[in-house]
């Protein structure tokens, strides 16, 4: 009797398999465009747009989210037995005097609330690919000092303008900007390279490294085996955290591989704060370091917590979708090749951490590769698998919101471009002939194409 009812069940069970249907793929006109970061979206339009939590997160992680919050805000100082540490060299003094409202930073130097910093290196690259420190002065140029400490060097910066002519007569006139170092502390090599580094946004951080490795690689083409000019390729750096070589997401040489170290960088090299993943001041070996420092500066709750935080920060939703001339500029934007690059969708892996985080269609625009963008934007410093030319694929979304976020929008690796459409004349190199197909448009199509990408 056992024995028959058993095989009544197993009958049962492969009945009910053999009369369901397998389910079909989710239809793309069944998504809402608007969601630019799948369940990670939030509507908002004001200058606050990048600093909500993703909806839905339980108890615990909005009060760990609330923590790296108020960490991500807090001013740190020199000698303090909380938030100390500060210095003795440093480029600035919290994490948003930099990521103005979670958002791109402002391109000036010397101001306290600077956000242009510089990356400094030497000819070669050390065995694990990554570059050589000038000597003296690391890999970052520390532009402020504690009282009583040398900076390393102060920056200037000039602009000269250079007009661009569009076949139908009008004009847009580019700022070509020369970084210089004055009063350096110590003798500058004779062979440096000087790139500078604008702070990017923060928000989806969370979404781009939760996008498969194999997926980014599928976006690959390093010898345009098919022939359109854009070849993007994957920069993978060596994390001394895991000690072998991951897959850069993050920077704007897509030089860092997780979140975490990101945020231990920056509070390492831009505040001189030190943390478990990275113990040793900035300034080790050079004039300026102290042997009295000897602990850890940043507890390790405050680093996981401001790297849950950015994890955990929303991306803001895509407006007016609808709008006809936002639908043809869409069509422009992929007609004369920018997807190919700036890849409008994807989705992302599993987080059984963060349910809003996993599998979700998302809309970043970008392939976080590596794209040669010609000499106009090079710096001529190598970062591992990057070239000195090579920058990583910018996301998109929220670009049309850096005028409330930030007061006044700067755009590109330096914030040289003043609007989208100074951006867009900057592409060269893989990029060269997208431009080329830009300038060719109409005015109005122009137009429409630009009002797209505002709309994101």
């Amino acid at each position: 009797m056992k024995y028959l009812k058993t095989l009544l069940l197993m009958t049962g069970i492969v009945s009910a398999f053999v009369m369901c249907n397998r389910a079909d793929t989710f239809p793309a006109s069944g998504y809402d465009d608007r969601l630019s970061g799948g369940a990670a979206t939030v509507f908002d339009v004001s200058s606050q747009a990048f600093t909500h939590e993703i909806d839905g997160l339980n108890r615990r992680d909005l009060i760990v989210h609330g923590l790296g919050d108020q960490n991500f805000e807090q001013t740190f100082v020199a000698d303090s037995t909380v938030f100390g540490g500060k210095g003795p060299i440093f480029n600035n003094v919290s994490c948003i005097s930099c990521h103005h409202n979670d958002g791109k930073g402002t391109p000036t130097a010397g101001f306290q609330n600077s956000s242009l910093l510089f990356r400094i290196s030497i000819p070669g690259l050390d065995e694990h690919g990554a570059p050589l420190s000038a000597p003296g002065y690391g890999f970052q140029v520390q532009d402020k000092a504690l009282l009583g400490v040398q900076p390393e060097a102060h920056i200037d910066i000039t602009y000269k303008d250079s007009i661009i002519n569009y076949a139908d007569g009008s004009f847009v006139t580019l700022r070509v900007p020369t970084y210089t170092l004055q009063n350096p502390y110590y003798p500058l090599p004779a062979v440096y390279y000087l790139s500078p580094r604008l702070a990017p946004p923060v928000f989806g951080a969370g979404l781009l490294e939760n996008i498969p490795e194999s997926t980014i690689l599928s976006f690959a083409d390093e010898s345009d085996k098919d022939g359109d000019g854009i070849s993007g390729k994957p920069n993978y750096i060596f994390d001394t955290a895991v000690n072998k070589k991951q897959l850069g997401r993050f920077g704007l040489k897509a030089n860092t591989s997780t979140i975490e170290r990101q945020v231990a960088l920056a509070y390492q090299q831009d505040m001189g704060v030190t943390s478990y993943l990275l113990p040793d001041e900035s300034s080790k070996g050079q004039s300026q370091y102290t042997q009295t420092r000897t602990k850890i500066e940043l507890p390790d709750s405050i680093l996981n917590a401001v790297t849950f935080y950015i994890k955990t920060l929303a991306v803001p939703a895509r407006r007016d979708v609808n709008d006809s001339s936002n639908v043809q500029g869409a069509k422009l934007f992929a007609q004369i090749s920018c997807a190919k690059c700036h890849i409008p969708t994807v989705q992302t892996g599993i987080d059984f951490a963060v349910s809003q985080l996993s599998n979700q269609r998302i809309h970043p625009y970008t392939d976080l590769l590596l794209h040669d963008m010609g000499p106009g934007l090079a710096d001529g410093r190598p970062d591992f698998d990057a070239s000195g030319s090579e920058w990583r694929t910018m996301p998109l979304w929220g670009i049309g919101l850096f005028p409330k976020t930030n007061g006044t929008p700067y755009y590109m690796h330096d914030g040289r471009a003043r609007s989208i459409e100074e951006a867009i004349l900057w592409h060269g190199g893989e990029a060269e002939k997208a431009k080329e197909q830009f300038m060719n448009l109409s005015s109005a199509e122009r137009a429409k194409l630009i009002k797209f990408l505002n709309s994101l």
